[in-house]
């Protein structure tokens, strides 16, 4: 019996596309009913219509034979990166019904409308906490999203819809934005495999800022094979459009996954297993630990010293970056305008008010704070010389080591509203993925068990810079040795 069209990898997809078994409208169709009957909340904009168009064009591409590496197969977008053909909203009111005149870089270069485009078909834009500041998906203006493993609790965040519907089978691939952990973090807790690349290696044009030296897009998808193959397409250089963009070639990211793993050093923090990490995600990650030093991996402990100083840092040079960058959400050009407003200062006072939610308004005061005379030199200086010493120190670790290894978050996913009442408890879930972040460097999640409630637990890899291939390598090894990755949330269709 032939897997469902819902459970092929992108490889499969893609190869019976190749070989006329199916048609990128079929498959188009399968999933976007799939969508249709979903209960999570992931996607925020459809536009069947351009969905469908787009895979008529793949099916052409693929009968004349031009078509791109992964033509025809579909994927969703997170709601932050812009979109010609959809709405783009950022999971905020202040954006609500804007479409973009244009396609960001990342999403041009998965589609199929540029020459060398990957050809993948765009199902629609998937929800996120608003401007991706958030650990759960609750921040969202349009409602949380729901973890397909139990929809009592969170997803995680910021990219939740991209995780929860990658793992209710509603796309095979999404992309995520990864500022804080906001890629890993939600693979881990909806058991999916998400990799955050080196700083600087996707292009952040057409992506909307939270943290320009933080941001990085990266995507999302059943397995690091899959991963693989999604970053192959999505990275490249885009200097003359992003300024932070590495002048570096694009790389096939597949060519080193089947390496050996003997003899590959898995540097062990102390500091990721120390007295906040739960008993149940402890046991999956010494398991999964047990299961690398089976397939000849060599584990070397290892320490990295201003892990606790990451989120006081994080929080005061992340929000700093917002408070600037959402200055341009005005009500003047694009996006929510007041309705009643006397002068202009006025419309903007209203318009912030009323098209912005708590948690970003939150993370704009505490960054136009920490900027503000006076203070500028006590904290956002104090943090980048910090930020600066927490790079220092992966590189000292890197030196012993090969790739780092640890949990993605201290629990599994908690329940909806459990942490809404407590931003501090939210932000401090991001202490295992906030140092590699700060540092710039590539990390990824990866399904390696259950904990409490039966619910996914991922574990962390992070390489040095530029070694994605690196760390896809560990994890597909991995994978080719476990089924975590292949579980289905239950009742599952």
């Amino acid at each position: 019996m032939t897997k469902p069209l819902h459970d092929q990898s992108l490889t499969e997809l893609s190869t019976a596309l190749r070989n006329k078994q199916l048609s990128a409208v079929e498959v188009a169709q399968h999933f976007l009913a799939r969508v249709k009957a979903d209960t999570t909340g992931s996607f925020l904009a459809l536009n069947e219509e351009a969905t469908l168009q787009q895979a008529k064009a793949a099916d052409a591409r693929l009968a004349a034979g031009t078509g791109g590496c992964l033509e025809g197969v579909p994927l969703a977008h997170k709601d932050v990166f812009v979109t010609r053909d959809f709405a783009t909203t950022a999971g905020s009111k202040i954006l609500q019904g804007y479409r973009s005149p244009f396609d960001a870089t990342v999403v041009q270069k998965l589609g199929g409308a540029v020459e060398g485009a990957a050809g993948m078909v765009t199902l629609g834009k998937l929800n996120c906490d608003e401007f991706a500041m958030g650990s759960s998906n609750e921040n969202s203006a349009y409602g949380s999203v729901k973890n397909p493993w139990n929809a009592a609790r969170i997803p995680g965040g910021s990219s939740g819809g991209s995780a929860a519907a990658v793992a209710a089978r509603l796309t095979p691939a999404a992309t995520g934005t990864d500022t804080g952990g906001s890629i890993r973090q939600p693979a881990s807790f909806c058991g999916i495999t998400g990799i955050k690349p080196t700083y600087g290696r996707a292009s952040r044009y057409g992506m909307i800022a939270y943290a320009s030296s933080l941001d990085q897009a990266g995507p999302m998808a059943r397995s690091a094979e899959d991963c693989a193959l999604l970053l192959s397409a999505m990275c490249g250089p885009d200097v003359d459009r992003d300024a932070t963009s590495l002048d570096v070639p694009t790389e096939n990211f597949s060519a080193h996954l089947n390496d050996s793993l003997q003899g590959v050093r898995v540097g062990i923090p102390k500091e990721f297993f120390g007295d906040g990490l739960s008993s149940d995600v402890r046991a999956a990650i010494d398991a999964a630990l047990k299961q690398l030093e089976a397939l000849g991996a060599k584990l070397v402990p290892i320490a990295l010293p201003r892990t606790e100083l990451s989120i006081p840092v994080y929080y005061i040079i992340a929000p700093a970056e917002a408070s600037s960058n959402l200055s341009r959400f005005d009500g003047v050009k694009f996006g929510h305008r007041a309705k009643d407003y006397t002068d202009l200062v006025d419309m903007y006072k209203k318009t912030r008010a009323e098209g912005f939610g708590e948690e970003v308004k939150r993370r704009i005061m505490t960054g136009a704070y920490v900027l503000s005379h006076g203070y500028y030199d006590a904290y956002y200086l104090q943090a980048q010389k910090i930020r600066r010493m927490i790079a220092d120190d992966f590189q000292r670790a890197l030196a012993e080591c090969d790739v780092i290894a640890g949990p993605v978050a201290p629990t599994v996913a908690w329940k909806l509203g459990e942490k809404a009442d407590d931003p501090v408890a939210n932000y401090l879930a991001d202490i295992f993925t906030l140092p590699a972040s700060l540092a710039g460097l590539p990390g990824m999640s990866v399904p390696v068990g259950f904990g409490d409630a039966k619910m996914p637990v991922g574990m962390q890899l992070i390489g040095n810079y530029l070694q994605e291939s690196k760390l896809l390598n560990v994890a597909h090894q991995f994978q080719m040795n476990t089924d975590f990755h292949t579980a289905k949330p239950e009742g599952l269709s």
